[in-house]
This record gives structure tokens, C-alpha cells and sequence, in this order.
């Protein structure tokens, strides 16, 4: 039987906006952050053992570059693992995700593509060759991300069972139908009772026998599907204590011994057709009943967290001012402003300067009070999509340092925009912050947002 461990390895931005420095946090001692102590109880743990090798995974793009300049030793070994499955099948065991960690469904079609782009762009940076297929952030997914995803060369996403329903009584991986002549897109639906064991349940996954015959139990009538058990990557360690070597243990026993062959999405592909249809249930995502409302107003995920749609709507207000004003400017100097966008990853990743990336978009000479103001704009779109880090709308209390984060991502990017092109944003937009508050400390997002913009302009 065909079995697949997935691991989504993500953690939100942490970075101050204005220094682009972690700041040290409370509770991770006697680690800076918590990028430090996950790196270590998990990343570190799963790459020396090789696990990256044995399972199918993602690592976000924001948590890559932190371990690419802080940990570069555990991020050339998931690369390398990662390689040697692409060199020797064809076809690698790494995932894309798209970039910024954004519930794909509430982004406009302009903020699909560019955290699409900017996702497969990260990946083929870091691996050296093409992903083909993504991990959508909560595996939150509509039609059009999966036209988005489908228009850029991406074959297949991972989603939980109840986000398709099949037109046959055959277990997946199914084909979604999508419009406009796109090639059917292929869905992977996890295996529910499996995933749950693993994330939920500790005492499953204590002993490895244990849960390996729990396994061939449950899987005896299903030899050619492909079971997937989808899980946060950082279970396996950090969330769950000595699970790395739950995960080492299981990993290396397969074949006869057991009676399971561990492969991944991409691998089961090449070797298999995909003959049942099913249709996507829209909105939908892994984490949330409603849809995704979880990520745009109170829910019943969320009890109480009426500050949800208030900041939403005004998070929404800033990106289109922000939009308008860069679309403005930048439409005096290059034919396609979104495309310089989708393209300005390059730059982040060090590939291309700032300037050589204008040479080859812009249709006129560019003088250097251009370039200047350029170069600021781009910063603000780029903190324009960091500003919609789903994390900061996923938990009930709205003092937490998750959406403050999102709210000093969208000062800067005004703070960078306003300084760029002396425009001002208009005051209601910011007044509507007032709505925005913790009923348990008070704390408003104004309060945090003008704050954030007095740092800027005193420390730049």
C-alpha cells in the first residue's frame, strides 16, 4: 500500500518591519526567537536524520530565507535530500507554497499571482529546478487559485477530504474540470482519520509499530491509491516531543517488512493515472468549517472575534490606496506594472539589483530620482503582501503579536509609498483602525499603526 507522510514546515514573519530584525521573544529562552528553538527541536533534528528525503513537504518562502541566513547548514541539507529524489525520479518530493502565507480565496486575482509567482520563483532559487505542485496556506482554495496555479505550469495541490466531493464512490487523488480549456488540475485529499491520529492524538504516534499496524489496518482494501497524512512539520519535534524519531523510525521500515511503500504526490504521478472527477467545494480550507471566514470575521472557529471583519475591511482600504498609487506611478515607466511586481521576488532573493530589473521592464531611461522612487515602491508592495499574513487574523484575542505584525507591515508600506511620492494616505481609512481592538487590554490598531509610522520616520 502506497502510504505519504506530508509536512508543512511554516512560521509567520517575524521581522520588525522597520530593522528587518527578529526581536528577541519571551517564552523561547534560552533561544533569540522562536525561529531559533523550532530550527533547533525540529528542522535541525528532521535534516540530520534525512527525513526531508522521505516524505513529501513545503517550507514556507519567509521561513526558508530566515534559515537560509541564519541556518544555512539545515537548509542545504533539505535541499540536497530534496535534489537527490528530482535527480533520481525526474521529479523532486519538495512542494512550492505560494509566498506570503495568504488565504488565497479573499486575495484579489492580481495578489494570486504574484504570491504564486513569487512562490514558484522562491522554490526554483532554492532547489534549482521546477515544483510541481503547491501547498495552499491552510489549504484555503477557490476556482480561480487553482486557474492561477494551473496557468503557471503546477500539476497537483493537497487538500482535506471535505474540500472536494467525488462524482464516483472511488477514493482520490481526483481531476477538477477548469474552465477556459485549462487542463484538468489534479487534488491529493489527505487521508482525515490518519492526518487526525497524527496531529491530535499523541498516544498514536508514541510507538512506531503501533502506529504502523494501525496503518495496515486501516489501509488492508487500498493498495493502489496514495494515503496521504498531512500535518504541521513542526509536530515532529517541537509540538510533539521526540517525535523526529517517531517519524526517523517509521520512515525507514517499508517494503516486505510492512507491507508500505512510502511515496509522494509527484512520484505516485509519474507512475499512476488519475481516472475519477470530482467537484471543489469553494471557498474552502483545512482549519476552518465555515469556509474561510476564520480569516475575514467572527466565526464560530473563533468565538467573539467580531475585530476580524473591521480589520479585514481597513487592511483591505490600505492595500488598495497602496495599489492605486503604485499602479499610478509605475505606469508612467514600465508597460505592465503587476508583472514588475511578480517579478520583484528576483530582487528579494538577491538575483537581480533593483536596477537591472528596471532595465529590463521599463520602456524609457530611468533617471535616478526614478529609480529612487522606484525602489521604494517595490519595498511597499512587498510589505503590501506581508500585511495579509493569514496568521493574523487566525486566533480569537487580537492582542497577539501576529496581527500586530500585519498592521506594522502596512505602516511601512504607507510609510515607504508616502515617502516615495509625497501622496498622504486619507485619515478615515486610518480612523476605521479605531474599530480594531482587544476587548481584553483595549489595545487599538491605530494606536499600533501610528506608532509604527513615527518609528519610520525617525529611524530612516
Amino acid at each position: 500500500m502506497n502510504l505519504c507522510i506530508h509536512g508543512h514546515f511554516y512560521q509567520p514573519p517575524r521581522e520588525d518591519p522597520i530593522s528587518n530584525y527578529i526581536p528577541a521573544e519571551r517564552g523561547c529562552e534560552p533561544f533569540c526567537n522562536w525561529n531559533e528553538k523550532i530550527s533547533a527541536e525540529c528542522y535541525e533534528q528532521n535534516a540530520e536524520a534525512g527525513n526531508f528525503a522521505k516524505i513529501s513537504f513545503n517550507v514556507g518562502p519567509t521561513l526558508f530565507s530566515w534559515m537560509q541566513a541564519y541556518r544555512p547548514d539545515v537548509a542545504r541539507q533539505i535541499v540536497e535530500q530534496e535534489i537527490g529524489n528530482f535527480e533520481k525520479f525526474g521529479v523532486g518530493n519538495g512542494m512550492a507554497q505560494s509566498y506570503n502565507h495568504t488565504i488565497l480565496p479573499l486575495a484579489n486575482y492580481q495578489d494570486k499571482v504574484t504570491q504564486v509567482r513569487w512562490g514558484i520563483d522562491e522554490f526554483v532559487f532554492r532547489f534549482g529546478h521546477q515544483p510541481a505542485g503547491m501547498w495552499l496556506p491552510e489549504a484555503a482554495v477557490d476556482m480561480e487559485t487553482l486557474c492561477v496555479l494551473s496557468d503557471h505550469g503546477l500539476k497537483f495541490v493537497i487538500l482535506a477530504p471535505w474540500q472536494v466531493q467525488a462524482l464516483e464512490a472511488k477514493p482520490g487523488p481526483y481531476y477538477i474540470q477548469l474552465p477556459g480549456g485549462r487542463p484538468p488540475f489534479v487534488v491529493f485529499p489527505y487521508r482525515q482519520d490518519l492526518s487526525t491520529m497524527v496531529s491530535f492524538i499523541p498516544q498514536a504516534t508514541e510507538n512506531g509499530d503501533y502506529f504502523l499496524s494501525t496503518v495496515r489496518n486501516s489501509l488492508s482494501n487500498q493498495r493502489d491509491d496514495l494515503n496521504i497524512v498531512a500535518s504541521d512539520g513542526e509536530l515532529y519535534g517541537h509540538h510533539q516531543k521526540f517525535r523526529n524519531h517517531f517519524l526517523t523510525y517509521v520512515l525507514n521500515r517499508s517494503g516486505q517488512e510492512t507491507g508500505i511503500d512510502w511515496t509522494y504526490p509527484g512520484l505516485w504521478l509519474l507512475e499512476n493515472e488519475v481516472g475519477s472527477e470530482a467537484i471543489l467545494h469553494e471557498p474552502s480550507s483545512w482549519s476552518c468549517f465555515h469556509g474561510v471566514d476564520r480569516w475575514s470575521k467572527e466565526c464560530a472557529c473563533t468565538p467573539g472575534a467580531d475585530w476580524k471583519e473591521p480589520f479585514m475591511e481597513v487592511m483591505r482600504a490600505i492595500a488598495s490606496w497602496l495599489d492605486q498609487i503604485y499602479f499610478e506611478q509605475l505606469s508612467k515607466i514600465v508597460p505592465d506594472p503587476w508583472e514588475l511586481r511578480h517579478r520583484y521576488i528576483q530582487v528579494v532573493n538577491g538575483q537581480l539589483s533593483i536596477q537591472e530589473l528596471i532595465a529590463q521592464s521599463a520602456n524609457k531611461v530611468i533617471t535616478d530620482s526614478e529609480l529612487n522612487k522606484i525602489n521604494l515602491l517595490m519595498k511597499a508592495q512587498y510589505e503590501r503582501q506581508r500585511m495579509f499574513t493569514s496568521c493574523g487574523w487566525f486566533f480569537e484575542e487580537f492582542h497577539r503579536i501576529e496581527p500586530q505584525n500585519n498592521i506594522a507591515y502596512a505602516a511601512n508600506a504607507v510609510w515607504l509609498t508616502q515617502k516615495a511620492t509625497g501622496e498622504t494616505i486619507d485619515p478615515a481609512i486610518i480612523r476605521k483602525m479605531t474599530d480594531v481592538r482587544s476587548k481584553k487590554t483595549g489595545l487599538r490598531a491605530d494606536t499600533i499603526f501610528t506608532q509604527t509610522l513615527v518609528r519610520a520616520e525617525n529611524e530612516t
